[in-house]
């Protein structure tokens, strides 16, 4: 997308592309996005904050909570220290939810971390939100046909294996859907999608002896 160059003072305003940039995010243009803001895979939602590539965004705003009501395109989000936010998702939003997917996933109770633009009315256009996203530290307790039993601190964990998703990496080597070098004992990174209505975990990803 082209940026529209500045007016002089006498041909009337200047353009501000600050404003233009926001405008384009509620339109759903990709100039907010991946280029801007950073990555959009779920590693991202871990990674460190960096910079905006673009000078136009000073800096991405960051929000996380439990989605409480979903009007049209745009989330409540009840955040964990009490307070509240706004989340617009746009044409342009990457959505994760144990793999890529669209707003018709994303369901009121479903916790999320979002990346975005903050907005002049206190919302934030989203460029990207992660849903229900969590990376843990387990010790694998149990094994089952589908699913793994974790300990997560003086927790217990049920970890679901999805078929065609759900990879590991043995001390570094390659992902591969072969999980039957998992054994009991072992520690493990987890990294997967929450499931609110019974407290399991999808499994996407697991690192196992690290």
């Amino acid at each position: 997308m082209s940026t529209p160059r500045s007016t002089s003072a006498s041909g009337g305003r200047g353009f501000d592309r600050r404003r233009f940039l926001t405008t384009a995010a509620l339109g759903g243009a990709t100039i907010v996005g991946a280029s801007a803001l950073g990555g959009l895979d779920a590693d991202a939602a871990f990674a460190a904050p960096t910079p905006s590539l673009d000078p136009a965004i000073a800096a991405a705003a960051f929000a996380e909570g439990r989605i409480t009501a979903i009007n049209g395109s745009v989330l409540e989000v009840a955040a964990s220290n009490g307070g509240q936010h706004l989340i617009q998702l746009t044409n342009a939003t990457s959505i994760w939810k144990l793999e890529p997917t669209t707003a018709d996933a994303v369901k009121v109770g479903d916790g999320l971390y979002a990346r975005g633009v903050p907005m002049p009315d206190g919302t934030i256009a989203a460029d990207a939100i992660w849903v229900n996203i969590v990376n843990l530290a387990v010790t694998v307790r149990g094994i089952a046909k589908d699913r793994l039993h974790f300990a997560h601190g003086a927790h217990g964990l049920v970890g679901r294996v999805v078929h065609g998703t759900t990879t590991a990496s043995y001390l570094a080597g390659a992902l591969t859907s072969d999980l039957s070098q998992v054994r009991i004992g072992q520690s493990v990174q987890v990294l997967g999608a929450w499931r609110p209505e019974d407290g399991s975990v999808d499994i996407a990803r697991m690192t196992v002896g690290h």
